[in-house]
């Protein structure tokens, strides 16, 4: 059974340009004016850090589909990350049980030296999947790539949006048990983002945990059933989206 468990993390990352006070300078703008007391640190090594994640907890079941929201440098795609297993916690434990799928950016787990049909292929055995399967994952991405002849070119001749319908059709082809997805899917045209709903609302419908990351509270009120606010790093605020995404939104206008 999926399950996702997620005990005081902390995740923390070395700055090797400019002193402490310089960063704290740019960090506050960065924040709207606001301070940010315990982000930046010095290691033993007496390395400038910023401390990206800092004692998150929490727990997602079977049925759960949850939201992250938060201002840019809050800490959501690195708690993504973290999930997806890009990102080795600093302190804490991260423990995710199922088959984990992740939408966080486009060139991630492709090799841009191979084909689009290749890379189709490649991600197919890579999960282990039948001749059989690969063909019917192969036929379901190029249909809803729509890419043409560049399906059988390299990935480094495809344009942003080539490669956007291609990591997207080929993450929702295969079923996960856990679904991560960051918010660039929603980068494409009107057109795309159309087909990109469709397609995920029927994802979201046979993946039984999904975790996602967006500023859209359409897309919160839609498909989730939780949601939590991330402020600096830390879990602000974690309920039901009728009441997390007034607050949040409140605070931030």
């Amino acid at each position: 059974m999926a399950g996702i468990d997620v005990t005081n993390l902390s995740i923390s990352f070395p700055l090797y340009h400019g002193d402490a006070r310089s960063l704290k300078k740019s960090m506050k703008k960065a924040l709207g004016g606001r301070s940010s007391p315990g982000r930046l640190a010095r290691d033993e090594r007496n390395r400038v850090m910023v401390q990206a994640l800092s004692d998150v907890s929490f727990s997602l079941n079977p049925g759960e589909r949850l939201g992250l929201v938060g201002r840019n440098g809050a800490g959501k795609t690195t708690l993504l990350r973290a999930l997806g297993g890009i990102y080795e916690p600093v302190e804490g434990r991260v423990t995710v049980r199922g088959r984990v799928g992740t939408l966080l950016d486009t060139s991630l787990g492709m090799d841009h030296e191979l084909t689009g049909r290749e890379n189709i292929r490649l991600r197919g055995l890579f999960f282990g999947l039948s001749e059989t399967a690969i063909g019917e994952v192969e036929a379901d991405v190029e249909a809803f790539a729509d890419l043409g002849t560049f399906m059988d070119l390299p990935l480094k001749t495809y344009s942003s949006g080539m490669s956007l319908r291609l990591a997207f059709g080929l993450a929702t082809a295969i079923m996960p048990e856990v679904l991560i997805m960051d918010e660039w899917f929603m980068a494409g045209d009107a057109a795309f983002m159309q087909r990109a709903a469709s397609r995920i609302a029927g994802l979201v419908e046979g993946a039984e945990i999904l975790v996602i990351s967006t500023h859209l509270p359409s897309i919160i009120e839609k498909w989730c059933t939780r949601v939590i606010w991330m402020d600096q790093g830390r879990v602000r605020m974690d309920g039901v989206p009728a009441d997390v995404l007034p607050a949040y939104l409140e605070a931030e206008h």
